[in-house]
């Protein structure tokens, strides 16, 4: 599968969280990590890890006696796909739509209403940065 249309369901959302914080971690550390924070057996992590290696999102290299993984995709990459996946499902691709749902149920913060607005500036300058 390409790597730009790799879609993550939520459980390999948080293996993915766990090597996007630190790369690379061997088969053990993600484990205790999942472990920790999921709740998650050492069977569902290797299972969750060999989806995501074969998905393409993750590679698993032998390092001596251990496996190492390290993620293929970037965070920004993936988060952006689903943000665009829930834009055209959810809101038929209408940004404003979305915006308006979103503030509808938690009020925005003066600051992100001023990022916001430097964003639309932005835009109508013609400026992505």
């Amino acid at each position: 599968m390409e790597k730009e249309h790799i879609r993550l369901t939520e459980a390999e959302w948080a293996v993915m969280e766990c090597l996007w914080e630190k790369e690379p971690r061997t088969g053990r550390e993600v484990v205790q990590w999942l472990g920790k924070r999921m709740g998650w057996t050492r069977s569902t992590s290797l299972t969750l890890l060999r989806r995501l290696e074969a998905k393409g999102a993750v590679a698993g290299e032998t390092d001596g006696d251990r496996k190492v993984f390290r993620p293929l995709i970037r965070r920004e990459d993936a988060a952006l796909r689903e943000t665009e996946s829930l834009l055209d499902r959810v809101y038929k691709g209408s940004v404003s739509l979305m915006v308006s749902a979103l503030t509808k149920k938690q009020p925005l913060r003066q600051e992100e209403i001023d990022e916001l607005y430097s964003i639309l500036r932005q835009m109508e300058a013609g400026s992505d940065d």
